[in-house]
């Protein structure tokens, strides 16, 4: 149900999307913009607008909007509820899911760093 509500809100978002960007092309190069400032993508003097910004709101678009909703809903935690199995990378670049590192009953410690 979750991912039929997720499907409906993105395509009704992408179908609207699509249509402003064909009705009113100027006004929604500068929204888009304004949301690549945010993110900084526009700070990137190499990676100009007429790179990405004609991918809003096409069917690739889409695709992979629904593919990190999705596999969100899979990641989320609760209180009292199993742990999610999510996909990590090892530091030797091999997929492997969360729980696989578990051992018995001992708890799993993950620790994040940084490297900057």
């Amino acid at each position: 149900l979750q991912k039929t509500l997720i499907l409906l809100q993105v395509t009704l978002s992408v179908v609207v999307g699509k249509t402003l960007m064909v009705l009113f092309p100027n006004a929604m190069k500068r929204y888009i913009l304004k949301m690549g400032e945010k993110s900084r993508m526009n700070q990137n003097p190499k990676f100009s607008y007429e790179n990405w910004g004609p991918t809003f709101f096409s069917f690739k678009y889409l695709q992979f909007v629904l593919k990190v909703k999705w596999k969100r809903l899979e990641d989320e935690a609760y209180e009292g509820h199993p742990a999610p199995n999510t996909p990590v990378v090892t530091l030797a670049g091999e997929l492997r899911h969360l729980l696989d590192f578990m051992e018995d009953n001992r708890p799993l410690i993950l620790n994040f760093g940084s490297c900057t």
